[in-house]
């Protein structure tokens, strides 16, 4: 089964779909290795770990965008959808981006109505286009599906801008223009999601703030509500980047501290082993190709282990 198939059918199960937020080889393949199903990029978490800049500065371009996504895509076998922001500029550039990104083995893109550069959901400051130009790039973005299962996944931040009435009238029309799914942006409560639900026709992603309590602007709602609510897709997109930066923090603080006290300190409860780090990476592959492909004089030299 194509990895677009494969998403097609998670999203339109009635089972709530998971898609943790990664932005790299590390928490792809631990989002594969724990048994999740499928996985999304984080456009900021992507921006912030390649360029240690925020997301809102504009600072990545498209292609840096598709190849960062195309080598995480390929590390894995679960499907992996993307951020494609704003669609980087009109509908004739939307059509070129869904092309890259389906070349890049991606199942699916989110495209936003907001003004370029975007600001993440959660700050202020967000300007959003005309409702009929988003339209329109969402048009464009279906016409440039070659695989009719490539998911456009239409995002609206129209409710933080113009209220939730504009923000559900904007997902209808998305709806009609013919996105795959849309995901309102900062809806407030329970009564909006189901709003979305009933009201757009489409299956409705929603972002969950786990890992930014401080600045979580959607409401904290349990997975199995929301499942039960009829929503299709949730993600998590800051959890694993902040859990990755508090466990750094806390690991070089442990080491500072140990080294100004002269003393070495072993904590594997701070620290996977290399062994983990290897059997992550899969580099058992590399010795079976080893075994198979370099023969008993060359593993003898490498290994002193002969052929077996």
């Amino acid at each position: 089964m194509r990895k677009t198939q494969r998403m097609r059918e998670l999203v339109t199960r009635n089972e709530l779909c998971i898609s943790p937020g990664i932005y790299d080889g590390y928490s792809a393949r631990l989002a594969e290795v724990l048994d999740f199903e499928t996985a999304s990029v984080s456009g900021a978490g992507l921006a912030n770990a390649r360029f240690g800049k925020a997301e809102e500065i504009g600072i990545m371009s498209l292609m840096e965008n598709v190849e960062a996504c195309r080598h995480i895509a390929n590390c894995v076998s679960i499907p992996i959808m993307a951020d494609a922001d704003t669609g980087y500029g009109n509908a004739v550039t939307v059509h070129h981006t869904v092309q890259y990104f389906e070349d890049a083995q991606i199942v699916g893109i989110n495209i936003e109505d907001q003004a370029w550069p975007k600001r993440c959901g959660h700050l202020a400051g967000k300007e959003v286009i005309p409702p009929m130009d988003m339209a329109k790039k969402i048009e464009a973005a279906g016409k440039a599906k070659r695989d009719p299962n490539f998911i456009i996944n239409a995002r609206t931040d129209a409710i933080a801008v113009e209220g939730f009435e504009a923000g559900l009238a904007r997902a209808k029309l998305y709806a009609q223009a013919g996105a795959d799914m849309v995901y309102p942006e900062m809806v407030r409560s329970e009564d909006e999601i189901k709003r979305m639900v009933e009201e757009v026709g489409c299956p409705i992603h929603i972002n969950m703030g786990f890992g930014i309590r401080d600045r979580a602007t959607n409401p904290s709602i349990p997975l199995r509500r929301l499942q039960e609510i009829g929503v299709a897709r949730v993600a998590l997109p800051r959890l694993l980047a902040a859990a990755a930066i508090m466990g750094m923090k806390r690991a070089i603080e442990v080491f500072r501290e140990a080294h100004k006290a002269g003393e070495v300190v072993d904590r594997p409860d701070l620290l996977v082993s290399f062994d983990e780090i290897m059997t992550l990476m899969q580099f058992d592959q590399v010795q079976e190709l080893e075994r198979e492909f370099l023969g008993p004089e060359a593993l003898e030299r490498k290994y002193g282990i002969g052929a077996s």
